[in-house]
């Protein structure tokens, strides 16, 4: 009777335990795979199905996104508000879409942990000329959002239309760099100002030849310096970015780079540019948990970010410029910093004046995550803020970066 009672009890922790692990499974979601769905087709799918569709991903506020949840999404960029991250882009043509809904605009807000690369590295919306192509992962937007989109002409909408959360931008050059892959110059007519281009990853055809508009103002840049269109010969493994593209065939070329050198030499110019940014600004994240008794702020900071800035978390400065931060029972040699509260866009208050922080008391790495960095730290502060609330978005400074007045139309202080 034991046994039986015994076997009976494990059979119902095993049952338990499957629906359990059941539960845990990561829930499914359609992606970019399963292809374009039009109205009639998500009718005989529906039925097909019983009912039951794949839906895109919706994000859940305070997480990061699963891996390959978002959509993709590519298109020129046609207006820019840097300050708020929002920009709209004139979504290209697809042999899915119906001639009516052709060229229409795209209204996105980079989401807070939303990466933008240009040149082969870290950006930001200001970095990147109007004009240029871009290549973009999105989410739909919040359910709560009601907002109207940009007004068209007959009221049209893209299909596009509810994407209006971005996680990745980036233009063709990174786009395509990224993946090791270069353009193959197959013929250059400069009476016609046509390039014929094969797309190549490690000397395979990676598609088949396009054929490409060069303009008198195509830039061609070789070595460190520039050259010219009569600089472009068959045979030569190109990046270019592009602008126009759908709109008359593959494309106009904006820019191209002839060689390694060339494009290594832009890719360390907005390195630069990028890094310059981030120690004016701060580094971006959310704070995971704070400890009010012992006023400890936990922040994972987001990516999108040279890892090298990261290093310079652990740099020593006995007082951030003269600010006092430390108690008497802190150490005074410890890695130091500051954070200031800031809004979804990133932008802060007031960071000279609004900011609290102290020691540094543990830096270390966490499972990477789609928008995450892979770093955390937890920081002892002199006081807490209102905004260090769990979820709520920070800049974290390092105490050997100076902190300066940003421009007035950065700081959101006063327009509360």
């Amino acid at each position: 009777m034991l046994h039986r009672c015994f076997g009976l009890f494990l059979i119902l922790c095993l049952i338990s335990t499957a629906g359990w692990l059941q539960a845990d499974d990561p829930p499914k979601f359609r992606t970019d795979a399963d292809g374009p769905y039009k109205a009639d087709e998500l009718k005989k799918l529906a039925s097909k199905n019983k009912g039951e569709v794949l839906q895109w991903y919706q994000l859940v506020e305070g997480q990061f996104p699963p891996e390959g949840s978002a959509h993709a999404v590519s298109g020129e960029l046609m207006l820019v508000d840097h300050l708020e991250r929002r920009f709209q882009i004139r979504v290209d043509r697809k042999d899915s879409q119906e001639r009516g809904v052709w060229d229409l605009p795209l209204d996105a807000t980079m989401l807070p942990y939303g990466s933008i690369y240009y040149h082969g590295a870290p950006a930001a919306l200001q970095d990147i000329p109007l004009g240029t192509h871009l290549n973009g992962l999105f989410y739909l937007k919040d359910p709560k959002d009601n907002s109207p989109g940009p007004d068209t002409a007959y009221r049209r909408k893209t299909p596009e239309y509810d994407f209006r959360r971005c996680f990745r931008l980036e233009d063709d050059f990174t786009f395509h760099a990224r993946q090791k892959q270069l353009w193959k110059i197959e013929s250059v007519d400069l009476a016609t100002k046509k390039l014929v281009a094969t797309l190549e990853r490690d000397g395979t055809s990676a598609g088949k030849p396009q054929s490409f508009d060069l303009t008198s103002s195509t830039r061609v840049l070789q070595g460190t310096g520039t050259g010219d269109l009569k600089t472009l010969q068959p045979g030569q493994s190109v990046l270019c970015n592009l602008t126009w593209v759908t709109l008359y065939g593959p494309g106009r070329v904006f820019d191209l780079w002839i060689d390694e050198p060339a494009r290594k030499l832009a890719t360390s110019q907005q390195l630069e540019r990028h890094r310059n940014h981030i120690r004016e600004r701060g580094l971006a994240g959310w704070v995971d948990a704070v400890d009010d008794d012992a006023q400890i702020v936990t922040i994972t900071f987001f990516g999108g970010v040279d890892s090298k800035l990261f290093d310079e978390l652990t740099l020593t400065s006995a007082e951030p410029f003269g600010w006092p931060l430390s108690k008497p029972e802190d150490k005074p040699t410890a890695p130091k910093g500051t954070i200031a509260v800031a809004r979804e866009s990133l932008m802060t208050y007031d960071p000279v004046n609004d900011r609290k922080g102290g020691n540094i008391l543990e830096i270390k790495k966490i499972p990477v995550q789609p928008g995450s960095s892979g770093v955390q730290i937890r920081v002892k502060c002199d006081m807490l803020l209102e905004g260090f609330r769990p979820r709520r978005v920070v800049r974290f400074y390092p105490a050997t970066w100076k902190v300066i007045a940003l421009p007035r139309e950065e700081q959101f202080f006063g327009r509360e």
